[in-house]
């Protein structure tokens, strides 16, 4: 029989739930993947390690998950990859090697080096190096510097005997990788293996995400509460289930893997790894069975000779502050109390000698705000007055600190106080700056037990890129009774995930059978999709195809203020994207609304 290889998805970011972990291992199972770096999370990391030099990396995976599981894992001989070294893989180790040594296990544990790049800051301020989005220049004062690494390091600590694999910066498929590598002694020249391996990892990177979290169709995924955790069986020939841990809730469809295999994947034609570039368009979903998704269809070429490169580094402050206001005309109370804060704070600030705020945004949840002009709660009782503002002096942050208070008796009836009890607390903006760097300047390093080696060659690079064999079928762009038109939500017809790439949004949309993919192809454009958000959208919007699945994938460019930690927005992440879109009314054939769901 086929040698088939267990991977579960444990974790999707930095507070992912603790439910996770048992239940996987309730299931036959030869590793756990954990993933909690998002870029948000190393802005995190990097104010914590300032603090505390034994800091900066992820506590929670020794003092919780570990903690609690690690005599199981032990006993069910389950081997643990995770980046929770975040940027101190060191410490990270040694805390769970007190952890293990008080519950009376030996365990083998290894650390991945090389990440850290913060040496070569001065040659990199010689060589004028720019921000690949921005192309501005190194700030002066850099927290962090990490490269994402790929997976040969992962696949070379296995062999070297370890049971659990901490990593620093990577990217997030590369654990998966790595292990899928070391287990059928792939060739690192396998391009398409690599990157259905990738794909593989791409899919349980966001935990729960991969077997029904965040689903368009929400009330069709049954019990939240205990909801499964994504499980991938990968053969030798690099083909895999998707399915989940036994007896759970959650959901495992080819609609949910679909919108997984979406998020955040910008052109699916050119989705860069360290260890590989994959495409995605020619990617295939089966249901095979209740719970099982079998994914084929993903290749790749050799990839380029850069690592991404991400940097922190201080720039100014911001606050949040908000309100509870209700009753009559709340929206429009809330309005005005805002805009009186603002202005009197203003005030104030140029009395003490202080410049206005960088930057200022009012948003009235409950009201709709984040719409814009497809807002329709304009009449709400109910609403939270939330302002957000930065400044490059904490000192004149503290004066809306106090001010935002004062409205609880001075300005509209209805007004509950600030939320939280107290005052907001100032918080510096960590902001991130990416570059790409020639991987040769990197010596990626395994370090076990008591010695260390550097690798050789952490990526393989030199085979020709083969295209996709795959051939969409001729489609019919005419829609059928074209005189037989209705309105409806774009949601009737297909389904979407959306997320974000640092101040860029990333939606994917779905048909919802093959009847409506023609439909979506000719109709769902990248300036429709820029006409509705425009409010929200500062760049150009870009629209990819994905025909194996019968998806679009739109990338708004400079659509997130910012993006993570420097955005003043109440969704920095993009995560409501793809509900609004799925609102935008559109006009089709009303024989198109009984074709039947995405199979």
């Amino acid at each position: 029989m086929q040698t088939v290889i267990r991977v579960g998805g444990a974790s999707g970011f930095w507070g992912d739930s603790a439910i996770a972990t048992p239940q996987l291992l309730a299931a036959p199972l030869d590793y756990l993947v954990y993933d909690y770096l998002a870029e948000t999370t190393l802005a995190i990391l990097a104010r914590a390690r300032t603090k505390d030099p034994a800091m900066g990396y992820a506590t929670d995976f020794v003092s919780v998950t570990m903690a609690q599981n690690l005599r199981v894992i032990a006993e069910r001989g389950v081997k643990v990859l995770s980046n929770a070294g975040g940027l101190n893989p060191g410490a990270c180790r040694d805390a769970l090697r007190v952890i293990a040594q008080a519950q009376g296990i030996d365990l083998k544990v290894a650390i991945i080096g090389g990440d850290d790049v913060m040496g070569l800051l001065p040659q990199l301020r010689n060589e004028n190096t720019r921000e690949m989005f921005s192309d501005r220049t190194l700030p002066e004062k850099i927290h962090s510097m990490n490269a994402y690494l790929g997976a040969r390091a992962v696949a070379q600590a296995l062999s070297r005997g370890a049971q659990i694999v901490l990593t620093g910066r990577g990217v997030d498929s590369a654990l998966m990788v790595g292990a899928l590598m070391h287990e059928f002694g792939w060739d690192w020249r396998d391009w398409d293996k690599l990157a259905q391996a990738s794909l593989a990892g791409h899919i349980v990177e966001c935990g729960a995400q991969g077997s029904g979290g965040l689903f368009t169709d929400w009330d069709a995924v049954p019990d939240w509460d205990n909801i499964g955790y994504p499980i991938v069986e990968c053969a030798d020939d690099a083909s895999f289930v998707v399915t989940k841990a036994p007896d759970t809730g959650g959901l495992v469809s080819s609609a949910t893997v679909a919108e997984q295999i979406l998020y955040e994947i910008g052109d699916p034609a050119e989705y860069i790894l360290p260890d590989v570039i994959c495409d995605f368009r020619a990617v295939q979903l089966q249901n095979v069975g209740e719970q099982r998704v079998r994914v084929t269809g993903a290749v790749g070429r050799e990839p380029t000779a850069s690592y991404k490169v991400s940097a922190t580094f201080s720039d100014g402050y911001q606050l949040e502050v908000g309100l509870a206001i209700r009753g009559i005309e709340a929206v429009g109370k809330a309005q005005k109390t805002a805009a009186a804060l603002l202005k009197r704070t203003r005030r104030m600030m140029a009395e003490r000698g202080f410049a206005d705020y960088a930057d200022a945004l009012v948003e009235v949840i409950g009201a709709e705000s984040l719409y814009g002009p497809h807002s329709r709660r304009g009449d709400a009782r109910e609403v939270v007055l939330r302002i957000a503002v930065r400044h490059a002096d904490k000192n004149a942050l503290e004066i809306m600190r106090r001010e935002a208070s004062s409205p609880g008796t001075s300005m509209s009836p209805g007004t509950s106080g600030a939320l939280g009890g107290g005052r907001a607390d100032i918080k510096p903006v960590v902001r991130l700056f990416s570059f790409l760097l020639d991987k040769r300047r990197v010596p990626v390093s395994v370090e076990w037990e008591s010695s260390s080696a550097v690798l050789s060659q952490a990526v393989a690079v030199g085979a020709e890129w083969r295209p996709s064999t795959y051939t969409a079928a001729p489609i019919n762009l005419s829609s059928p009774h074209p005189c037989d038109q209705t309105v409806v939500a774009l949601a009737r017809i297909a389904h979407g995930r959306s997320g974000d790439k640092g101040d860029d949004s990333n939606i994917g949309v779905i048909a919802r059978s093959p009847q409506i993919w023609p439909w979506l192809q000719e109709n769902l454009t990248a300036e429709k999709v820029a006409a509705y958000m425009g409010h929200l959208v500062k760049g150009p919007v870009e629209r990819y195809e994905l025909p194996g699945i019968m998806a679009l994938n739109f990338v708004l460019h400079r659509a997130l203020g910012g993006g993570g930690m420097t955005s003043l927005q109440s969704d920095p992440l993009g995560k409501c994207y793809a509900q609004m879109l799925l609102d935008m009314p559109v006009e089709v054939a009303a024989a198109l609304l009984g074709t039947g769901t995405f199979e």
